[in-house]
Formats: C-alpha cells, structure tokens, sequence
C-alpha cells in the first residue's frame, strides 16, 4: 500500500505520490531536472495509472527534493557496488538481482532518500544490466555482466572517448595499406558498399585524400586484405543479389489441357538444371513445348513484378540468380516429372520449311532429358533424324534470305565454392546444339505469326540489316568483320524482319523461366486463349522496356563476371599459354582472339601481321580490380 511521500519512478525520473483518487495516483515529479548551466529544476503534478510506474520504496521519502539532492552522490557508490557485484558473483545469484539488495550490500540498507540515487548508479555502472522483462510486470532487477561483456563495453566507451585519434590512426593505416586486422575492418564498410555501387561517394576515401574511383577502391579493398582477390563484385554492382527470386509460384493451377502426342525430348547444356524447352515430331506436326509459368504469373502479381525488376535469369561461373525462385523448377521446368505441363506451339511447314501454320495450346507432355551429346549420339535414330533434318533445311533456308552465323569459341567456367580454384573448359559444339537453335527460332517465327495473325499486342524482336563491306576475310576474322557490322537487336509492339536471322517476322517465347520478355508473350497468349483482358500495346511496351532494361544490365553483369573469373583463372595458372589469332588492326593496335579462353586482347607492334595468324601468348602481368591483362608473345 502506498502512503504519501512513497518514491516511485515516473518516466525514469523520480516522483512522489500525493495522494491515490480512485484507481490513480497524483503525483508530483521532476519533469526536467536541474542542469549545471543554471537551469532550474521543473516539477510537475499529474493523475496516473498505477500500471504507468515502478515502485521504488513505499516507505515515505523526505521530499523529492531531498531524494535529488543525493542523485549527485551516485558515483561515490563505485567502490560499493564493485564489493556487491563481487558477493553476488561468488553466491552464483547472477540474474534477476533486486535493486533492494543491490542496496543492502552496497550502502548497508534501503533508505527511501537514496533508493533512487541507488538505481542512477547500477543504470550507469559496467557490472549490472537492467532486466527488461521485469520492467514489463513493474519490476526493477538486474542481471550481473559477465568480464567479457564489461570489457567489451569499457573499449567501447574508451573508443567513443578518443574517436577521433583512432579514426586518424585508422585512417593513415589506410593510407599506408596497413590495416590491423580484423579490427579495421570494421571501419571499411562505407568502402565495400562504394566499390560495389551501393554509394556514390565514400567519405572515409575522402578522409584519407583517396579517389572516388570504384575501381581503385576494388584494388585497394584487395591490397589491404579486406577482400580476396577472387571477390566477384560486378552483380552487386549491377543490382543482382546472388540469391534467386524469393515469390513462390504456387502449383500450376488446375485447368483443360489437351494431351500431347508421344514423347518430347529436352535436349539442352550437361550443366543445365533448369530445362524449359522441348520438342516431338508426330509425322505432319512439330511441337515445340515451352515450360508454362503464365499459367500461375498474372500481370501486375508480386511474382511478374519481382521477374520484371530482374528481366533475366543472370548465369554467372558461381551459380544461378533465378528470374523465377528455385521452388518452381519443380513444377514448372520440363521433364523433372513423368508428366510435364507446356504451353505448346504446333508447327506445320510450307516446301520450304517456313512456318505455314502455327496452333498455341495448353498441355500435358511427357518429356524425355538429353544432352547434347547424347542426342548428337542418336541423331539417325528414328526418334530424333527428323528434328536434324528439319532443322538443316530451316537453316538453308533462312541462309537463302542473308542470315548471318558466327561461329566464335565458348567456354564453360566453374568455381570451386570452397577453395574458389577456377576451370576453364572449351564447350563442345555438336550440331545438335545448332538443330535446337533451329527448333527455337522454329516456334519464335510461329508465335509471332500466329500473335500478328490474332492481332494480339506482342513483343516483337527485330534487326535491321548489315551492310557487310565487298572482301570478307575468312576464319575468326572473318566473323569478327560481320559482327562489327550488324546493328542492334531492337523489340517493339509491331511486326518486323530479323535480318540476322534471316526471318521476315520473329518473336522470343522460348524461355519464359528465365526472361521475362518470354514471359510477357506467354501471359499475352494465355490471354487471348482463355478470352480474358490482353495488355494494350501501350502498356506491352513499358513491360517489354522494363524487362529488356533489366536484362541488359544482366548481361554486363555476366559479361564482367565471366572475365572476373577468367583473370582469376590465369592467376592461379601463371604458367598458361595459349593459342591467339589475329581479328583485326586498328591503327597501331593489333586485336587478338584467345579461343580456349574466349578472350580478346589488344596488343602493339603487331600490326605486320595477317589476318588470322596465329600465335602462342603467355600472360605477363594481371590486374583484377580494372580487368586489364598484358599478354607476350612467346611464339
């Protein structure tokens, strides 16, 4: 039971109770203590509730002004409650410690005048902790730092004491590029995120008069051992988290779907583990079956909105950033279960074998995997000589009409999570890869007739035609000339003739889990199939930019991430040579092509030579921070 003049503690300050009227309290506290510049201290009187307090002592106090008169003495009460935390340390009682016995063993007693005094003290001393949870029930305990977490906090308050000598300390450590570390590490943060575009300007490289240059920042994050060397900044730099899109797709919803005929064969990469493609031959019709994630992703959904910010499905040597999240390759990729589900384009051919016709439907399909390898195995079997047939005659055809090939080197990457040594490996090329290309190009060239047929608001891809110079070299040069001249890709909401493919009209809709252009056509034609809302042509052509924005920076992203690894590549491997050939001349540089690393190079002083020469490279000097590799010729 409270009296008058009971101690109790009101917004941490402390108030005495006047009287209790009803189920309140009037009460009178400091609202503003006393300051030393000369300020007065502010009393105040107001009703609360009993639940709005803590009580300190029930016992009446002298005064409140008493009680703050003794607040000044609170440290005095070191010594004593160093001696308590000592009892109490060597009784176990670690936890939930009163403020009343804190008192008892540091003053010898309670008194109501001191109790408040008391509490100021174990609140700024090292030893004792304030037990939250008690405060909730009106409680006021404490629990008993442990010698690591008193320790911890006495560096913490000497550093915020001498802040400014150790940042200056700090600072010209980083200037000498000699960090002590791990503890500078800590300071370098502001760097990291500049170095991976996460801030426009650092203030700690301006501290240190160092350029705001991410580059040099990268080379300098690497010099003072806060990164390693193999650290793969560019999909950070560009936006890209290296995990996969988190929006679940749920299961793929129930609906009509007609029963493919036979079985379609997903023929694709050894290393692929997201199969979105593939196809069957029933004798009069090819059916090219495509991974059906618009049946689930709706225009405007979190899920189309997440895929449309990414635009691509970014590969780079470490892994899979998804467009859509990994959960849905389960449900939605081809042939990862006995029966798949698609959205499918049957083809029938004109004498040439261009698309005479083309019919969308939603199926069901039992899917079969191969690589290339295996299919380049079994390409005279009776179940795939049709697809390799197909597709020659589709290639001449479409080389009739001024396709343009170019046949340059690949090579697959890999990256040892744990000890992150790097491989190189030539990929293979079979012409099994190349009848998938036809196949593909096959279905984009029937979807964008059937979409112009249907006059459905579509994403187009188009390219306008080179014009090639009168003498072409041949070989690697060669390629190198024609790529040099053909224009840029261009998707727009009207039909238009690819030149480089030699197509009059063409759409992409072959990969919808992994661009979201793909996925735009799909959920356009699911439209039109169920007889629901298409999207307006206005509005195709700020979700095509979007996603072909997206999916741009992806591409640099994979690009500089690719030659990241490369360089790394020939870090770890000082002694590599390799064959180059010679692509071009420009003035006094000479550009070489690096096959077995897909590389190119410039070089001087080599302007004598042929177009094509060959000649064997070692690499002489590498800088990761700025890509840029010097490479000599050593025969």
């Amino acid at each position: 039971m409270l009296s008058k003049n009971s101690l109790v503690l009101y917004k941490n300050n402390p108030a005495v109770v006047l009287e209790q009227d009803g189920e309140k309290y009037q009460i009178r506290w400091c609202s503003q203590p006393a300051t030393p510049t000369g300020k007065k201290a502010v009393y105040s009187e107001q009703k609360v509730r009993e639940k709005d307090f803590i009580v300190l002592s029930e016992k009446a106090c002298s005064s409140l002004e008493k009680v703050l008169e003794n607040v000044a003495s609170a440290e005095t009460l070191e010594g004593g409650l160093q001696e308590a935390y000592e009892l109490f340390m060597s009784d176990d009682q670690t936890s939930g410690v009163s403020l009343n016995d804190i008192s008892e063993m540091a003053l010898g007693g309670v008194e109501p005048d001191t109790i408040f005094t008391v509490y100021q003290a174990v609140k700024a001393s090292l030893l004792f902790s304030q037990d939250e949870d008690a405060v909730k029930v009106g409680e006021l305990k404490f629990n008993l730092r442990t010698e690591d977490e008193i320790a911890a906090l006495k560096q913490k308050l000497d550093e915020k004491e001498h802040a400014a000598e150790i940042r200056a300390a700090f600072i010209q450590r980083l200037k000498d590029k000699k960090l002590n570390l791990p503890d500078d590490s800590r300071f370098m943060g502001e760097i990291e995120s500049f170095a991976l575009g996460k801030m426009e300007k650092s203030k700690t490289l301006e501290e240190a008069k160092l350029p705001q240059d991410v580059q040099k920042a990268h080379k300098l994050l690497i010099e003072t051992g806060i990164w390693d060397y193999t650290k793969n900044p560019y999909p950070t730099r560009f936006g890209f988290a290296f995990d996969s899109a988190s929006e679940g797709l749920g299961a793929v919803p129930e609906e009509e779907r007609f029963d493919a005929p036979g079985i379609a064969y997903a023929i694709d990469s050894e290393h692929s583990t997201d199969p979105d493609d593939a196809i069957a031959w029933d004798g009069e019709y090819l059916w090219v079956h495509i991974a059906d994630p618009a049946s689930f992703v709706m225009p405007d959904s979190p899920v189309d909105i997440a895929a449309r910010n990414r635009g691509t499905t970014l590969y780079i040597p470490e892994g899979a950033s998804r467009m859509l999240c990994e959960e849905a390759l389960e449900d939605y990729a081809l042939g990862l279960k006995e029966i798949s589900t698609a959205l499918s384009f049957k083809l029938k051919f004109n004498e040439e074998t261009g698309v005479e016709s083309c019919e969308v439907l939603k199926t069901r399909v039992k899917v079969q995997r191969k690589t290339y390898k295996q299919a380049e195995e079994e390409k005279d079997s009776a179940e795939l000589k049709p697809f390799f047939e197909i597709a020659r005659k589709n290639l001449a055809r479409r080389n009739r009409r001024g396709a343009v090939s170019i046949n340059f080197p690949e090579v697959h990457i890999t990256v040892d999570k744990e000890t992150k040594k790097v491989s190189v490996e030539p990929e293979t090329k079979y012409e099994s890869n190349d009848m998938i290309m036809e196949m593909m190009l096959l279905a984009g060239e029937g979807a964008a007739k059937y979409a112009d047929r249907n006059n459905i608001p579509f994403p187009f891809v188009g390219q306008e035609a080179p014009e090639f110079p009168d003498s072409i070299p041949e070989g690697f040069a060669g390629d190198f000339a024609r790529i040099k001249c053909m224009r840029k890709r261009s998707v727009g909401i009207t039909p238009m003739a690819h030149a480089g493919l030699g197509l009059s009209v063409y759409t992409q809709v072959t990969s919808p889990l992994r661009r979201y252009g793909d996925l735009i056509a799909h959920q356009q034609l699911r439209a039109f199939l169920d007889g629901r809302r298409l999207l307006d042509k206005d509005d195709m052509l700020l979700r095509v930019s979007a996603g072909d924005a997206a999916s741009i920076a992806a591409k640099k992203a994979s690009r500089l991430s690719d030659t990241h690894w490369k360089l790394v590549y020939l870090i770890q491997n000082p002694d590599w040579t390799g064959d180059a050939y010679v692509l071009d001349h420009k003035g006094k540089d000479t550009l070489f092509l690096i096959p077995s690393l897909d590389m190119q190079t410039t070089m001087q002083g080599c302007d004598h030579m042929e177009l094509n020469e060959k000649v064997t490279l070692k690499m002489e000097r590498c800088e990761i921070s700025t890509q840029e590799v010097l490479f000599q010729i050593v025969s």
